[in-house]
């Protein structure tokens, strides 16, 4: 289960990675005119959703997760 965990968290290391190579790019020159042909790079605000949602997948695979178990004996006071 643990080899699964770290393939996962390398692909999604790997994602954020190009992920910030967009954002990059697109914060370089969002809108470009080559002779008659334009290229418009993605929408920053949805590269950067992309970013944070990888983030927190992250360390949520990395902590674990924040999900515990707590035992209670309820008491008739």
């Amino acid at each position: 289960m643990g080899n699964v965990k770290e393939e996962r968290l390398t692909l999604l290391r790997n994602r954020l990675q190009n992920y910030y190579a967009a954002e990059e790019a697109i914060l370089l020159n969002q809108e470009y005119v080559i002779g008659t042909k334009s290229l418009k790079r993605a929408d920053l605000a949805t590269v950067r959703a992309a970013i944070k949602d990888l983030q927190d997948e992250i360390e949520k695979l990395e902590g674990g997760g924040k999900n515990k178990a707590f035992r209670f004996v309820p008491r008739d006071i």
